[in-house]
């Protein structure tokens, strides 16, 4: 008979539906502000003595607070409001040392039932839940000089081992230019090199007598230093965004030589633009014991040699370094922020195996001489000149610790010298995290209140709401019993692209995302009108109301196919060449095309068999 659908498709529209209404559930069980605690390190594991540690603090400092959970190797405290919230971070942070991280969140509310089910509320976006946006700049040129440094000492080692004399071996503008004595020299060098390093191009240069030999990266290798570049700061950014204990953070790269940062539900923005933009590493170096430290400073510094300020603890006077780097930063696997017997600040780090024989290497054989600590960081000043902004990018470096050789030093050992414990928790946070390949500057920096984003919720669901009525009237009014089909329809699709969007782990609604939605509404009404007016066509040329049914049904399938089709594939086009807001629209503009065909053609197709399927009608309420 006609209209009347098998048991499995009426199945599967009921499993469809029930599993939609299940998982769109979470959404209407709204987050609640939280404390998170967890380890300064992976082996720190926050346990109940902790917590509870946290919860006396609060009862000396009189705030009221709710439940405690623990997650993994954090724990977490629930608050009723972000007030009590925020007065917590303070006196939670003030009662527990460096060995933790203390950091405002918010946690879902969902029933266990549901959370063990899998069900979760959508994640929202930096513009609905509020937060920090950060755009920041790889600087590629830094990123290439490393490289390009270990390859001018490579070289010198080489050719000694080689017998090939040269004069100079030095780098600049981007380049490896090595100086020969002779055009012997030079021609065994260039053959030797052009075997040797096919990762550059190699040409000789002859300037005023002078014989040169020159080196520069290959496209191919500077793409694959500044790719290693983004990865390496990227893997550093999310090890930092880790130790703020933000849920759900973006931090994913955007164009060449950039990076976007986007931290949902931050509050404390100073702090986190503090922590993500610090370019800071270590140096340890040996002191210059050969060379007069008062000739460096009135002016005249070895070749050798570097001057820097003292900064450690109670100050001092400069400190004379050779440049060799015993070992940097970039070979720090551990760092926590301790106390020394005299109750100042300190940081114990741990090296990884190659840092740890150089360190024990050079130590052992200078027990007795000074080793300086040389603290590392790129900065960035904005002068307004004319009324123009220039921006002015310059390392700082300077000492801040100088300390005996007593022994061989390890694996293991400590930094003193520093000015407080803040400094020593971020120096700490900083290392653990690892080492940028290359410094990051702020491009762009936005931040978006938890008001603003409360308010961008209420406008948002407010334009769904008042286009949902809308749509919902003119169908009830035009197409009667046919308008009710498709205004159950669209409910149910609503539903449906909710629980979508809550089951994907990657989906995050965005302003632009309830856009999406809004245009879901109006595209799936318009797949139901052209139905609807395909049967109102068949009953004017004389089918019978059944036989209008099933022709309206299957003539209209191929139209509302194309038009969405062509519709998703634009939709797909967006998501894989946008980036952020325009993500957002495409995904839930993907999803709602594809759970309104359903619904509108299965869906609506399902309640008219059961309103006018196996029996005789005479009419339809059309």
């Amino acid at each position: 008979m006609l209209n009347q659908y098998p048991l499995w498709k009426n199945l599967l529209v009921v499993c469809v539906v029930a599993i939609g209404l299940l998982y769109s559930i979470p959404n209407f069980y709204p987050e609640q502000p939280i404390i998170q605690v967890s380890g300064a390190s992976a082996s720190v594991v926050v346990g109940e003595k902790i917590i509870n540690q946290s919860k006396r603090a609060l009862d000396d400092a009189g705030i009221a607070y709710g439940e405690s959970e623990f997650e993994e190797h954090s724990g977490l405290i629930r608050f009723a409001s972000d007030e009590a919230q925020r007065e917590a971070l303070g006196a939670i942070r003030a009662a527990l040392d460096g060995d933790y991280v203390v950091a405002l969140n918010r946690a879902p509310t969902t029933p266990g039932w549901l959370d063990s089910l899998g069900g979760s509320p959508m994640n929202l976006g930096l513009d609905l839940r509020g937060g920090v946006h950060f755009l920041l700049e790889v600087d590629m040129d830094k990123a290439l000089e490393p490289r390009e440094e270990a390859y001018v000492s490579e070289i010198k080692t080489s050719f000694r081992e080689e017998k090939i004399y040269y004069r100079s071996v030095n780098r600049g503008n981007g380049q490896i230019r090595v100086k020969f004595k002779d055009q012997e020299q030079r021609d065994k060098g260039l053959a030797w090199l052009k075997e040797r390093y096919r990762e550059f191009l190699i040409e000789s240069e002859d300037v005023a007598g002078v014989l040169f030999v020159n080196l520069s990266f290959t496209a191919q290798k500077i793409k694959e230093i500044q790719d290693y570049a983004i990865s390496q700061n990227l893997t550093a950014l999310r090890n930092r965004v880790n130790e703020l204990g933000v849920a759900e953070p973006l931090v994913q790269r955007q164009g060449v030589d950039r990076i976007v940062v986007e931290l949902p539900g931050v509050q404390d923005t100073a702090k986190a633009k503090r922590i993500i933009g610090r370019t800071a590493s270590l140096e340890f170096r040996l002191e210059d014991s050969e060379h007069d430290l008062q000739r460096a400073i009135n002016g005249i510094v070895p070749p050798q040699s570097e001057l820097f300020e003292f900064k450690g603890y109670g100050g001092g006077r400069p400190v004379l370094t050779i440049k060799k780097v015993i070992v940097t930063g970039e070979h720090v696997v551990g760092a926590k922020q301790g106390f020394d017997e005299n109750g100042r600040a300190e940081v114990n780090i741990t090296l990884d195996g190659k840092g740890g024989k150089l360190m024990n290497l050079s130590t052992k054989t200078n027990v007795g001489r000074r080793m300086a600590v040389i603290f590392v960081e790129h900065k960035e000043d904005v002068e307004y000149k004319g009324g123009v902004e220039t921006k002015r990018r310059y390392v700082e470096k300077y000492a801040i610790n100088v300390a005996t050789i007593q022994s061989a030093l390890g694996y293991n050992f400590r930094i003193t010298g520093l000015d407080n414990t803040i400094e020593a928790r971020e120096l700490a946070l900083l290392l653990r995290a690892g080492a940028l390949a290359a410094p990051m500057y702020f491009v762009e920096e936005r931040t978006v209140g938890p008001t603003l984003g409360a308010d961008n919720i209420a406008a948002g669901m407010q334009s769904i709401a008042w286009g949902f009525a809308a749509v919902l009237l003119f169908m009830l009014f035009y197409y009667r019993v046919f308008g009710i089909v498709a205004n159950i329809a669209l409910v149910m699709n609503i539903v449906i692209l909710v629980a979508v969007m809550s089951l994907i782990p990657g989906a995050t609604l965005t302003l632009p995302g309830i856009a999406g939605i809004v245009l879901t509404v109006g595209m799936a009404v318009d797949a139901n009108v052209l139905i609807f007016a395909r049967i109102k066509e068949e009953l004017a040329n004389g089918l019978s109301p059944q036989a209008a049914i099933s022709a309206g049904y299957d003539r209209a399938f191929v139209t509302i196919m194309d038009a969405n089709i062509t519709t998703l594939l634009v939709a797909l086009v967006l998501f894989a060449g946008g980036t952020g807001p325009v993500k957002g629209f495409a995904v839930t503009l993907s999803i709602g095309i594809l759970t309104s065909m359903f619904t509108a053609i299965v869906g609506t197709r399902a309640l008219v068999n059961l309103i006018y399927g196996g029996r005789s009608v005479s009419r339809l309420s059309i």
